[in-house]
């Protein structure tokens, strides 16, 4: 007994309907985001109707952010521009720092020798000799500081004149005859170490002649003409010889150290005496009979 197989129905293909092809243009429409959507005006209050307040929050700042982007931009450029000129002042100021050092390295030193004589001691009370102890502090510090120093200075118990020949010592004192025009730098020139308020004038003088040595005084009246006796403490007369050696200008030199109080004019100038006159007492903290 055989079975005939049964033949399969047969499926009407007229109605059965195709799948449907997505829209890809229309996906990729729908796939624009919402801040796209709210530039392009498309959709605009459904968009906003749609979304949450929450969301609504944060296209905005989006928004906000895509707006301030050019804003951003510069202020970056502004800080980076502001950090180079920082970099480029301080690569300035250590350029001229070296500078300083070089300018340190080229100091040539005299061979000048300055004394300050300190035998005066029994002619000053304490508090004048105190005041010396100080304008020999100030010119070792100016020494440091010069750009043609004179020889290290020393503290010796000898007499200078026990150190060096006596044709090679210059008495400076304000009451010698003799000019200076030019600084021999082969010489020794002594200060007199004396804060006497003008007590004991002449005594450097005398005493340089004396010990029969040299003297001489700077060159003071040929340039400046002042209100007051030219005596001038330790360390000014220190500190003018030190800018002769820098300027190699008597002028120059007197007038970048002598204190106001001294009153000084350029010699030939009218002298107001109204505006350079003293008030009637010297500054007792720089007064001595060096020059």
């Amino acid at each position: 007994m055989s079975e005939t197989p049964t033949d399969s129905p047969e499926v009407p293909m007229e109605n059965t309907p195709f799948p449907e092809v997505p829209d890809v243009e229309g996906k990729a429409k729908s796939n624009d985001s919402p801040i796209e959507r709210l530039e392009a005006g498309t959709g605009k209050e459904e968009c906003l109707e749609s979304m949450s307040k929450r969301q609504r929050k944060k296209l905005l700042k989006q928004k906000q952010w895509e707006e301030q982007k050019d804003l951003r931009r510069q202020k970056r450029k502004e800080k980076r521009q502001k950090r180079k000129l920082e970099r480029q002042s301080k690569l300035d100021s250590s350029n001229e720092g070296n500078d300083r050092k070089c300018m340190r390295r080229e100091v040539v030193p005299s061979t000048l020798r300055l004394i300050v004589d300190c035998s005066f001691d029994d002619l000053m009370v304490l508090k004048d000799v105190k005041k010396l102890h100080k304008q020999i502090q100030r010119c070792y510090a100016e020494n440091r500081k010069a750009f043609h120093p004179v020889q290290d200075i020393q503290i010796r118990t000898e007499h200078y004149s026990e150190l060096i020949k006596k044709e090679d010592l210059v008495y400076l004192t304000s009451d010698s005859p003799d000019v200076l025009r030019e600084l021999d730098e082969k010489k020794a020139y002594v200060i007199g170490g004396l804060v006497d308020h003008n007590h004991h004038k002449g005594i450097t003088y005398r005493k340089a002649v004396e010990q029969g040595i040299g003297h001489a005084q700077l060159p003071l009246g040929n340039f400046v003409k002042m209100n007051s006796r030219k005596v001038l403490a330790v360390n000014h007369v220190f500190e003018i010889i030190l800018a002769y050696l820098e300027k190699r200008d008597w002028k120059e030199a007197f007038f970048s150290i002598l204190p106001q109080r001294k009153g000084a004019v350029p010699l030939g100038e009218a002298n107001d005496s109204s505006k350079h006159a003293l008030s009637g007492k010297e500054d007792e903290d720089n007064d001595s009979d060096s020059n």
